[in-house]
């Protein structure tokens, strides 16, 4: 459908938008920046910090973010760097939302929810989409790029300044055909890396996941605080929400029954009076690339001919 480009009779006011995403390495620490420009008045610039994200995420996100500020409908002249943006809204989408969001190789498509933000915004607004070459000596262009390098490097800096955190990643593999599975972590530190693993008979996904975290932790030195990365909501929410009702209840469940996996979820929680850990669950559709890795670790754990 056809936007109209007037409303109550007046003109939309027109504005132009530069936009771009910034993230170092790609997966990792990501921010975003935008420029808007509106007609006899001086440039807006915002930006921010995307925490542990992709490249496309930041790009989508700073799309968003420009066009959130805008209170009312506008006529917008929209510029991008990005092929994935520029793309992804003038083509692709239409066959997304035809097959539920599904590409053509029925997959999931990736950064669906921005997607879906993203045309919430668009739905009051008449765009000008425009792909433009990154790094082109374009005025307004390389201006975003600096406001996202810059969100992105100065949380960098407060984080290094104020906090030294330890990112723990975890992988886990489980045939439950077999009953083999088996498990590991990856701890990043500053610019060091150490990797554990091990392949295990007999243990569920879920004793996977809570094995991984206590050997991650157990291996630590320093009483810094940790960031706990997992694809295992009951990880995540066993030990965010439902830890303490255990305790309280003496390892009973609200229903009264023995809680699963006691022994490992007394260790861990241990180990949690040791440390200041915030859990964070990854994302399916967009990983990060250590949990990747830590995934690909763990299938190759499986694979060894002994078990540790």
């Amino acid at each position: 459908m056809e936007k109209e480009m007037t409303k109550n009779n007046n003109p939309l006011p027109a504005v132009t938008i530069y936009t771009d995403g910034a993230c170092s390495p790609n997966p990792g620490p990501g921010g975003w920046g935008a420029v808007l420009l509106h007609e006899n008045q001086d440039p807006i610039e915002i930006n921010g910090f995307g925490g542990e994200t992709t490249n496309n995420r930041m790009e989508l996100t700073s799309v968003i973010s420009a066009l959130n500020t805008l209170d009312r409908p506008h006529r917008i002249t929209l510029y991008t760097d990005s092929q994935y943006v520029k793309n992804g809204i003038t083509s692709w989408i239409n066959n997304w939302l035809q097959k539920n969001w599904l590409t053509t190789n029925r997959q999931p498509v990736k950064n669906v929810d921005l997607w879906k933000k993203l045309l919430e915004e668009i739905e009051r607004h008449d765009i000008d989409w425009r792909w433009i070459k990154g790094h082109a000596a374009n005025t307004w262009n390389e201006r975003a790029d600096e406001l996202a390098v810059a969100a992105r490097q100065q949380h960098r800096l407060t984080e290094k300044e104020n906090r030294d955190i330890i990112r723990l990643y975890t992988g886990v593999t489980c045939k439950h055909s077999t009953g083999i599975g088996a498990w590991s972590v990856i701890l990043c530190w500053r610019n060091h890396v150490r990797v554990f693993g091990r392949r295990t008979d007999g243990m569920t996904a879920n004793q996977l996941y809570i094995e991984a975290v206590i050997t991650g932790l157990s291996t630590l030195t320093r009483q810094v605080p940790v960031a706990v990365y997992t694809h295992s909501g009951y990880l995540k929410d066993g030990a965010t929400s439902w830890l303490p009702g255990w305790q309280k209840r003496n390892w009973l469940t609200r229903e009264g029954t023995p809680v699963s996996n006691r022994e490992l979820w007394q260790q861990l929680a241990r180990l949690m009076k040791r440390y200041e850990i915030t859990f964070h669950l990854g994302d399916r559709e967009d990983p990060l690339c250590f949990m990747l890795e830590a995934k690909e670790l763990a299938r190759e754990y499986e694979q060894d001919d002994i078990i540790s």
